[in-house]
């Protein structure tokens, strides 16, 4: 039986850096402990369990349920998903990141409720936020304000890009805020509380995350929300097609989004992207190598055959 797992729930907006702190704390994980992670995430494709895979990240499993908020959809998808998750990897952590369009106070009762209740051990939330959207004045989205309150710990995240008097700005207005660059914040700040030990010593996790279907040579899929706003354009693409990375740069630049993210074969090595509008274009090595993935979310509905014939145009010559 599992029991008291110690559960933290990351929230924050969308592109407040959510996924770059799962990346900071992964790189701390204390070796003598297994951790799970559930992923939820706005679009359809499922981009964040592949930007969160390394070859050298044994001892964490990874399970994602794409399409929606987790409180949204916190039916059978829900329920079976985090069931599976945790009887796969009988984990002594778990982290779970909830959409930056989801509702974290519903998901946090959901949590707490059966047929979770004495299954999961709840931690602080962990809120993610803009530095410079913080001292803006301007208000949160609205489901993302209401959980400010309930934050165990504010991250106050991208301070590279404020001046020094918005700095201090931040400081006088926001004692509480952790102020950091690239969502680094230390497993030591990380705040939690001792859960009871578990009653029995579960088998090995193992480091596979549940995977999809493999791709046939050449073969494209398109997983699309274009029904309302934000809408979500996706590819996964089979890893035998490499792309230019300064033709998907101009791609990138001449296209509209909110968000972009992806990882990609290009002519430069396996690269990953995880983007802003106002972010420069830039690009991290990547461990994964089973197929490129690539996502937007957009405030206007995409031309879906437009920018795919793009996309393709950007392939380097076979």
């Amino acid at each position: 039986m599992l029991s008291q797992i110690p559960t933290h729930l990351i929230a924050g907006p969308l592109g407040a850096g959510k996924t770059s702190l799962l990346q900071q704390l992964l790189a701390q994980r204390p070796t003598d402990e297994r951790w799970a992670i559930l992923i939820n995430e706005f679009g359809q494709l499922g981009l964040d369990r592949a930007l969160l895979q390394s070859d050298t990240e044994a001892g964490v499993s990874l399970a994602e349920i794409p399409g929606g908020c987790l409180c949204c959809v916190n039916g059978v998808p829900f329920q079976v998903g985090l069931g599976r998750l945790l009887r796969k990897a009988r984990p002594d952590r778990l982290w779970i990141e909830c959409s930056g369009l989801g509702h974290p106070t519903e998901l946090l009762t959901q949590l707490s409720s059966a047929p979770w209740q004495g299954v999961l051990d709840l931690q602080p939330l962990l809120m993610v936020v803009d530095a410079g959207q913080l001292i803006s004045g301007v208000a949160l989205p609205d489901s993302q304000q209401r959980s400010l309150p309930l934050a165990g710990l504010l991250i106050a995240n991208r301070t590279d890009l404020l001046s020094a008097e918005s700095r201090q700005q931040l400081a006088q207005q926001w004692p509480q805020a952790l102020a950091c660059e690239h969502s680094a914040v230390d497993w030591a700040d990380i705040p939690r509380h001792a859960a009871p030990p578990a009653t029995a010593t579960p088998p090995a996790a193992s480091s596979q995350p549940v995977g999809q279907l493999a791709l046939q040579p050449a073969q494209w899929q398109c997983h699309t929300q274009l029904t309302q706003a934000p809408y979500s354009l996706a590819w996964r693409i089979a890893s035998d097609q490499c792309f230019s990375l300064v033709g998907l740069e101009h791609w990138l630049s001449a296209t509209p989004w909110l968000r972009a993210k992806g990882i990609l074969r290009t002519d430069q090595g396996w690269k990953a992207c995880n983007l802003l509008p106002q972010d420069r274009i830039h690009w991290q090595d990547s461990e994964w190598r089973q197929d490129s993935r690539l996502e937007l979310i957009c405030a206007e509905l995409p031309a879906r055959e437009q920018l795919e014939e793009g996309l393709r145009a950007t392939r380097c010559s076979q």
